[in-house]
């Protein structure tokens, strides 16, 4: 395993949920927003769309960086075949949560490490879509693969995402517009937020509870140290 502690490491998001689980790693960072389009070609799968995005936003920010790892991420809610993004208003929160109320969703999050060398994103691509010997499995949670390596085969580029399954109890129409009025869902994803007053909204999870606030730690942490960087170092130092 190759070094990066010379490395800048940034989170490519201004979410303060995902700057505050990224802070639970103990880890020295900045963040670094990025102003991406996140349109998407009609068809793509939840998995695929989460990972593209996450890839996208990190390699944006890779722009401004000569020597750093960027850490990019995206979270969908999908219920059936529909992609639920953050509400455009009071009106279209609504909707959302009378249609996740009282049912099971599927939560997926995306992300990217992207490693960064003079204002690009470095290394040589290797099978994008990723085969079984490239493919690393955490259990039926998630899974990561390296899109890219550098000319000695250190990783430089990486990808991956979770699943869970959410499921809300029954609300009603009250509790609904009481929610909303609590401004906590206009900005994000699904028309909640897990990490606060939402919380009461949910009967249960199935997966990773950070992956459905915004930031897949257990992946992370994996991606993290194969490009050299330990948590659990860091801590003891």
């Amino acid at each position: 395993m190759h070094s990066s502690r010379t490395k800048e490491l940034i989170l490519a998001s201004s979410s303060p949920r995902r700057k505050e689980l990224l802070q639970g790693l103990n880890l020295n960072f900045k963040t670094h927003p990025s102003r991406e389009d996140e349109s998407v070609p009609a068809g793509t799968k939840p998995k695929e769309m989460v990972e593209m995005l996450a890839l996208r936003k990190a390699k944006s920010v890779s722009s401004h960086y000569d020597n750093g790892l960027i850490i990019g991420s995206d979270t969908i809610v999908v219920f059936g075949d529909e992609v639920l993004g953050k509400p455009q208003d009071e009106k279209d929160a609504y909707s959302m949560l009378a249609k996740l109320q009282g049912k099971q969703h599927m939560v997926f999050t995306g992300v990217a490490i992207v490693a960064a060398r003079n204002g690009h994103a470095i290394g040589e691509p290797i099978d994008q879509e990723g085969t079984s010997d490239n493919i690393i499995y955490l259990g039926n949670t998630g899974q990561y693969r390296i899109l890219s390596e550098s000319t000695n085969g250190n990783p430089e580029i990486m990808v991956g995402h979770t699943v869970s399954k959410v499921t809300f109890r029954p609300l009603s129409e009250n509790e609904i517009k009481r929610y909303i009025e609590t401004g906590e869902p206009l900005d994000k994803a699904g028309a909640y937020g897990v990490q606060g007053i939402g919380a009461v909204l949910i009967e249960k999870i199935e997966g990773d509870f950070y992956s459905v606030m915004g930031l897949p730690l257990n992946i992370l942490y994996l991606m993290l140290q194969k490009f050299g960087i330990d948590p659990f170092e860091v801590n003891t130092k």
